[in-house]
């Protein structure tokens, strides 16, 4: 096959142009009316009460950490299986990153590992947990808020692998990704990999109005527009008074924010893309089984992401022998396959800070053979039969 397959690819199509165009002819750039539209739709595509659009997932991550008060000398707990963002959001507020190994079942942070961690430290010690829905597969976020509520912690999800995907609750229903019924806080992705493309983007979702509000107010500067959220200042009280008018310039910084905010066009595009979200689900679902399929019977196969009920599968892994043959062999067929993650705890920053090679065994095994197989709606099925070959022609030779 000539032409190359990477691991994820956006799909854009003539409405997504139309919708940009229109953005772009309008008469606002940013901070415009598309922007709500976006958020609207957003929150009830996952079933939230509340979504705001910021400029990219790390950014929804150090609003969040803020929203929450991490400060210097606060003690956090995610998974070392993600991309360095979940980590490094605490980073930035000066808090304390503490790992904890994986579930090698569903490489998913492992609950009785952050209990055991939990347990064995004074009651205060930690302040958080960010669970990490790896690979589009769904935290069992029931248990994770039965487990934070114990300790009065707060969860942040990091949902930005897994737009559509769900788990299904101890009442058998099923509870979608960014919903706000279990984490505090949640966060989205909207880079070109992802489900939904904006080029870059992201979302935050919640169903707590008061950290909605601040959340507002953090990605732009810290800056307030919104008369009943004014304090007592001196120059608007005596100008509404003299007036008994609400002074239209008028605004507070209240706090120190930040400028993450997305652009008008780049939420058209948004909008425009989660019209088929569902249906881009339906066929890396498709896409996930097949590969499955394909692979179970195979002695070459240690692991492979298989065929789970709400997994949105961003990503479909195999664990493999020989990981780096296969990825080179991959390579040399115009196959550009790709590795998720280097485990964040073995990152040089991180070494730095104490973390080190034997801390996080299972996560670091599963790094050992892990490698994601071409997985976009686009991926047709001729292109997946060629994979499949290629993989099978590397290890059956």
């Amino acid at each position: 096959m000539n032409n190359s397959i990477p691991y994820g690819r956006q799909n854009i199509t003539p409405e997504d142009i139309l919708a940009v165009t229109e953005a772009l002819q309008s008469d606002y750039l940013t901070q415009g009316p598309r922007i709500l539209e976006f958020e609207n739709e957003f929150a009830s595509y996952v079933g939230s009460k509340f979504a705001v659009a910021v400029s990219n997932g790390t950014a929804a991550l150090h609003l969040n950490a803020l929203a929450l008060g991490v400060k210097p000398g606060n003690k956090v707990i995610t998974t070392p299986l993600t991309f360095a963002a979940s980590a490094n959001c605490i980073r930035y507020c000066g808090g304390t990153v503490v790992f904890a190994d994986i579930d090698p079942d569903t490489y998913l942070l492992d609950i009785k590992a952050v209990r055991k961690l939990l347990e064995s430290a004074p009651r205060g010690t930690y302040q958080g947990i960010v669970p990490v829905d790896f690979a589009g597969r769904a935290v069992d976020l029931e248990a994770f808020r039965k487990l934070a509520d114990e300790f009065d912690l707060w969860i942040i999800e990091d949902s930005c692998h897994s737009p559509g995907g769900f788990f299904i609750d101890s009442q058998g229903v099923q509870q979608h990704c960014g919903n706000g019924n279990f984490a505090d806080l949640a966060i989205f992705s909207f880079h070109p990999v992802k489900h939904i493309a904006c080029g870059e983007g992201g979302m935050i979702s919640t169903n707590d109005e008061a950290l909605y509000k601040k959340l507002l107010a953090l990605r732009t500067h810290g800056i307030v527009k919104d008369e009943d959220l004014y304090t007592n200042s001196i120059e608007f009280a005596s100008a509404k008074a003299s007036t008994n008018q609400y002074p239209a310039w008028y605004m507070e910084m209240q706090m120190l924010g930040f400028n993450y905010r997305l652009t008008d066009f780049q939420a058209a595009l948004g909008t425009s893309q989660l019209q088929r979200a569902d249906f881009g689900l339906e066929v890396r679902r498709r896409i996930a089984k097949t590969y499955f399929q394909a692979f179970k019977n195979e002695d070459f196969i240690k692991g492979q992401s298989g065929v789970i009920e709400g997994h949105a599968y961003h990503l479909y892994v195999l664990e493999v022998e020989d990981r780096l043959g296969l990825y080179n062999y991959l390579r040399e067929n115009n196959i550009y396959a790709q590795i998720h993650y280097i485990p964040c705890h073995l990152m040089p920053y991180y070494r730095e800070l104490g973390w080190k090679e034997g801390d996080m065994p299972i996560a670091e095994n599963y790094y050992k053979h892990c490698i994601s197989l071409p997985m976009y709606p686009t991926l047709t099925r001729d292109e997946q039969v060629f994979v499949i070959e290629k993989i099978n022609e590397f290890y059956n030779v």
